[in-house]
């Protein structure tokens, strides 16, 4: 799926790539699909949906509970998606792993499970302005619970960058450090190894939100340092209601279980339990057995065609995307202008942004329009919502100049 260059770069056969995604092959209202809603939820292959259908079709089954053969490949069919995921993210141990619903689960779980038997009246937790609600409330309800405090790295304008001038003073006031990879309004790549470092020297826990980040650039907790690493299967290319917590194990030892019920117990009586080790002890109930074989099928082919691929086809596209862009008089664009995500954010003074996805929809374009889950932030930079464009390695500098050729008509019309 991808090929060399003489500088030895590896280049996407972008092509051979869409006939993977069957989805990519429709027309919208008529018009041939052009899908740039990636920061919202990927499109499948092939791969992953076979996957899943051979799952039902030869070894459903509920999983530890049984001694038959059903059971038993089930059982091993998910405890073999755990391994790939520690695989991917260069764990130390598959136990690292705890299968969640997705990144909000995964923060929610660390918030809870962690956070109430570990913060308590006066502690900082520290986050920062770019947060996506889904590593913001939970802090918010922690913090109601146990009396701590939060605190906000600032973002610099529009440009979108942390300001991390006063980081040193911040973190020696924290006790928790929870910020994202990838900003999913900005495009802002954020330096978590160098944050992880500081935080850890300083003897800060950090969680890390890699739902923007872990299906376009390879992970390596080992390297970054976290704690914690949350993601999303359905952001790359896997399904949805499937993701995963990174945990280390030392975390894990104090931490209580975030839900109850089967599987999560080890002995039970009718006035107290013991508790199953990690991290089943954090996977209460039937799990969602089937996306995480698709999660496993999902990893295999973005390996398949090579994470370091994709981050450059992100670059491209989306440098190329903000140079068409700026072609538009008074269009005001978001985030980095130097090295970004797969993503650009951006308004235009006369066009409300749900008008100019609603047209854009009719010709085929999706693209995600509002606060995108970060109205702090949208309150900070003065405007109300945005329309946002994203990519992945299917998508197209074709489909960018069509998608600008959509926008200058609407302009014309409200021009």
């Amino acid at each position: 799926m991808t090929e060399t260059t003489a500088e030895n770069k590896a280049v996407l056969d972008v092509e051979m790539i869409r006939k993977d995604f069957p989805v990519l092959a429709k027309r919208i209202h008529g018009k041939p699909l052009i899908y740039l809603d990636n920061a919202a939820t990927t499109q499948k292959p092939r791969a992953v949906l076979e996957e899943i259908r051979k799952y039902y079709e030869q070894n459903n089954a509920n999983v530890y509970r049984g001694i038959h053969e059903l059971s038993n490949r089930a059982t091993a069919a998910y405890e073999g998606a755990r391994a790939r995921v520690a695989k991917y993210l260069n764990a130390s141990a598959p136990e690292d792993i705890i299968f969640t619903r997705g990144t909000t689960e995964g923060i929610n779980l660390v918030a809870t499970a962690w956070g109430e038997d570990n913060l308590k009246k006066g502690d900082v937790i520290l986050l920062t302005e770019m947060e996506h609600h889904s590593n913001l409330v939970p802090w918010q309800l922690v913090a109601e619970r146990t009396g701590a405090k939060l605190r906000f790295v600032p973002v610099t304008g529009d440009e979108g960058m942390l300001d991390l001038a006063d980081i040193d003073l911040m973190l020696a006031e924290a006790k928790m450090f929870a910020f994202t990879h990838i900003s999913n309004a900005l495009g802002t790549i954020n330096p978590v190894q160098e944050l992880c470092a500081k935080a850890k020297a300083a003897g800060v826990a950090t969680l890390v939100d890699a739902a923007q980040s872990s299906g376009h650039q390879p992970l390596d907790v080992m390297s970054i340092g976290c704690d914690f690493l949350a993601f999303s299967g359905h952001k790359l290319c896997g399904p949805t209601g499937i993701g995963a917590l990174y945990a280390r194990a030392e975390m894990q030892e104090h931490m209580k279980p975030y839900q109850a019920g089967g599987e999560m117990i080890s002995t039970v009586e009718f006035h107290s339990s013991e508790f199953n080790v990690p991290p089943h002890k954090f996977e209460a109930g039937t799990p969602n057995i089937e996306g995480a074989v698709g999660l496993h099928a999902a990893l295999d082919y973005l390996d398949q065609v090579g994470l370091e691929a994709i981050r450059e086809h992100d670059f491209e596209l989306v440098n190329y995307a903000k140079e068409r862009l700026t072609e538009f008089k008074g269009i005001r664009i978001f985030g980095p202008t130097e090295e970004c995500g797969g993503l650009v954010s951006f308004v235009f003074p006369e066009i409300h942004s749900l008008d100019l996805a609603t047209m854009a929809d009719q010709q085929g374009v999706a693209i995600r329009v509002g606060h995108h889950c970060t109205q702090p932030l949208h309150e900070k930079l003065g405007v109300s919502a945005t329309a946002r464009a994203s990519f992945y390695f299917y998508n197209t500098r074709n489909e960018i100049d069509n998608f600008i050729e959509v926008i200058q008509k609407i302009v014309k019309l409200v021009r």
